[in-house]
């Protein structure tokens, strides 16, 4: 027991620097590394209360939210309906039998699903693959981006896919996509937070540990913030992604 606490600290540590380097990343490094021990689901627990502080924080850091809210509700609204109806997919599945291809048919789903999440995330970012969305397209392909992103945060707790590549799709100006990605990601979590609650899988205990476990992601955004000014941050994004690709290649083939 005194190890896996010791394991989930250093795990919310090194989320929380990537969260500081890079402006995102923190449930996406913690679920890669929690999903390696504990079932995905207890992982997304785990990562709501971190995930929510340091995103509220990343928003309260830049201009004022409205305008962004104003221009992303179809996408942020959709992420809810999506995440919502992701959940009752997978809790279907997670209801029948071990035997007949339920909860353990789920649980290798939610890990297949992780993973690929993971390594696709991974590829993207480490070619540096960036994509465009035409002109006139943004009114209904928002709605379309938040579902999916809905759908995949209720399979596998990542927020990041399709949304993140989208919002760096529009051109949005440094600042203004670093609290886009704030705002989808605390809307996602919120979301996710809301599912998990339904299904009892945010229980007391686990929602305690879920509190504990923003200490050591605090700190380890803080330690990457100030990392962000003395590091390159080329080879850290090659690191970084590498290691999306190595850990999610090993969660989809085990």
């Amino acid at each position: 027991m005194e190890t896996h606490i010791i394991y989930i600290g250093v795990v919310f540590v090194l989320a929380g620097v990537v969260k500081g380097v890079t402006g995102m990343g923190l449930p996406t490094v913690a679920m890669a590394l929690l999903s390696l021990f504990v079932p995905p689901l207890e992982a997304a627990a785990l990562l709501i209360v971190p995930s929510l502080l340091t995103n509220v924080w990343q928003l309260a850091s830049g201009e004022p939210v409205f305008p962004l809210w104003q221009r992303f509700w179809p996408m942020l609204v959709a992420i809810c309906l999506g995440t919502l109806a992701g959940s009752a997919m997978f809790a279907v599945v997670g209801s029948a039998p071990a035997g007949d291809g339920g909860s353990l048919g789920a649980s290798w789903s939610a890990n297949a699903t992780l993973g690929v999440a993971l390594a696709i995330y991974g590829i993207l970012g480490l070619l540096a693959i960036r994509f465009t969305v035409p002109e006139g397209a943004e009114p209904w392909l928002s709605p379309v981006i938040g579902a999916l992103t809905g759908l995949l945060t209720a399979a596998s707790g990542v927020f990041t896919l399709p949304a993140v590549p989208y919002l760096q799709a529009l051109g949005l100006k440094r600042d203004e996509l670093v609290q886009a990605m704030g705002l989808s990601f605390t809307v996602s979590t919120a979301a996710l937070a809301v599912t998990l609650a339904m299904h009892d899988a945010l229980h007391p205990a686990v929602a305690g540990a879920s509190l504990l476990a923003q200490f050591p992601a605090m700190a380890g955004m803080y330690l990457g913030t100030w990392l962000r000014q003395r590091m390159n941050p080329v080879l850290f994004r090659r690191c970084f992604f590498g290691t999306l690709i190595a850990l999610g290649g090993h969660l989809a083939l085990a």
